[in-house]
């Protein structure tokens, strides 16, 4: 239908999680779900986990359990320019991003840089990144989940900059919300009911999706 395929998500933060401005998904990526001109639209902001989980692979660790190593680091602050100066960020939405970004534009930055160092100055570039999209659009809450939302340090150092209210629920929501919507979208589709919005994936119109098997 000439769209991507994705996002799927917004249709259930549309019709499930309605009562937020805005749904955050700190995954590997950081990626969020809004209302703009009554239109639900959906996009990624910056990497998190996955560029997080690499560096601390250095420490035998498969992540920074709380952000507990990187708050023990300083900003580089070259590296942080560099980070925040990457063209994806200058770019308006829809846009999203993948593992092959990172390995040409992020990966290499860190290469002469101490570890610890590293994961303090990339938590401080997400946590840049992702307050810079709840600033520009006023945002009175948005909820938060996804496994990145465990790093307590990269949710302090956002709500330090931005005044918008962070909603943290309970873990099955935080660890299965997108398991949810799925199924969820399985019903919608079971009753013909549209399940997928074309405001989200640029598709040419909205449409009930998937193949009953």
């Amino acid at each position: 239908m000439g769209g991507n395929g994705a996002p799927l998500v917004p249709i259930g933060d549309e019709l499930l999680f309605s009562q937020y401005d805005a749904c955050l998904n700190l995954g590997g990526f950081s990626n969020i779900s809004l209302k703009i001109n009554d239109k639900r639209a959906a996009f990624d902001i910056a990497p998190v986990n996955i560029v997080l989980n690499k560096l601390v692979q250095r420490f035998n660790k498969n992540f920074d359990e709380n952000g507990d190593l990187a708050r023990t680091g300083k900003i580089n602050d070259e590296l942080l320019l560099q980070l925040n100066s990457l063209a994806y960020y200058q770019q308006s939405h829809p846009k999203s991003l993948g593992i092959e970004w990172c390995n040409e534009k992020v990966f290499p930055l860190f290469e002469n840089i101490e570890t610890i160092d590293a994961l303090a100055t990339f938590t401080e570039h997400a946590a840049q990144q992702i307050s810079k999209v709840f600033n520009e659009n006023q945002f009175k809450n948005v909820l938060f989940t996804g496994g990145g939302t465990y790093n307590q340090f990269l949710i302090e150092k956002i709500k330090i900059k931005t005044n918008t209210q962070i909603i943290i629920p309970e873990n099955e929501i935080i660890e299965y919300k997108e398991a949810l919507i799925f199924a969820f979208m399985g019903i919608l589709r079971l009753n013909n009911e549209i399940n997928v919005l074309s405001s989200a994936t640029g598709s040419s119109h909205d449409h009930s999706s998937g193949v009953i098997a």
